[in-house]
């Protein structure tokens, strides 16, 4: 704890907010399906999303690399370009990928397959033609549950902000039992959800805080009446931007994509 101060806050908390992945998650990933458009093999379409993700250090983009499961020839890579909230832009054999949701899908102008599989989906495009998609799954941390019916039976509120799908972020928030669930969030758009939580609340007389692990946090960890980083996993700036802090600490860089 970096004051008494927060203790005493926290003694007043009302609503506890967290981030998904790598908080109430364990922010590992694995593909778990994979769909490639007619004339593209799974083998094929894995390659050219792992090495476009290959230079990014987002656990998503370690998953395909994994299940690549080949040394990755850097030579082959000839530009990245990490677009925030959407994706990766890269340069792979002379040929212009892109891979990520689809948001980002809808900002190139590329038609994608729905899709509903609760998951996180990665879009990749090669020159401007659709190749398919990958489905991506991260597992619940085996006693969040128990931390969120505690605090539910307390009548403390559970909010969850995420930037993932509608369908990914409803499924973990029902597995839980967190009250209220935002998806498809930017990092910004964080922000302006957890100002609007602070408003209601002031007026309540009640206190919020939020939990989270990784680089995106801060600027929600700032804001919040208590910021909460998960300390042995979470990332530096995440913990320099809480309210407790260790010496001991373990920094994930994760950039503010899903």
């Amino acid at each position: 704890m970096k004051g008494s101060n927060y203790l005493e806050q926290l003694a007043e908390t009302k609503v506890v907010v967290f981030d998904k992945t790598g908080t109430v998650t364990h922010g590992v990933f694995e593909v778990v399906e994979t769909a490639p458009v007619e004339n593209i093999s799974p083998d094929e379409l894995i390659e050219v999303a792992a090495l476009a993700e290959s230079l990014s250090n987002h656990p998503i983009a370690k998953s395909l690399v994994d299940k690549y499961g080949k040394a990755v020839d850097t030579s082959r890579i000839s530009g990245f370009e990490d677009i925030t909230g959407h994706g990766i832009k890269a340069v792979v054999d002379g040929n212009e990928i892109y891979a990520g949701n689809t948001r980002l899908m809808d900002k190139i102008g590329i038609k994608y397959t729905d899709q509903k599989t609760v998951g996180t989906v990665v879009h990749v495009v090669s020159n401007g033609k659709y190749l398919g998609h990958i489905v991506i799954a991260d597992r619940v941390k085996e006693d969040a549950h128990e931390m969120i019916a505690e605090l539910n039976s307390r009548g403390i509120e559970t909010v969850m902000l995420t930037g993932d799908a509608k369908t990914v972020g409803e499924d973990v928030a029902r597995q839980l039992g967190v009250q209220k669930v935002y998806t498809e969030l930017l990092p910004g758009d964080k922000v302006d959800k957890l100002e609007q939580i602070l408003k209601d609340q002031k007026a309540k007389g009640g206190k919020v805080a939020f939990v989270g692990d990784g680089i995106n946090d801060a600027p929600v960890l700032t804001r919040a009446d208590i910021g909460i980083a998960m300390g042995a996993l979470g990332s530096d700036a995440a913990i320099e931007a809480s309210d407790r802090s260790e010496e001991r600490r373990v920094g994930k860089e994760c950039r503010s994509r899903w």
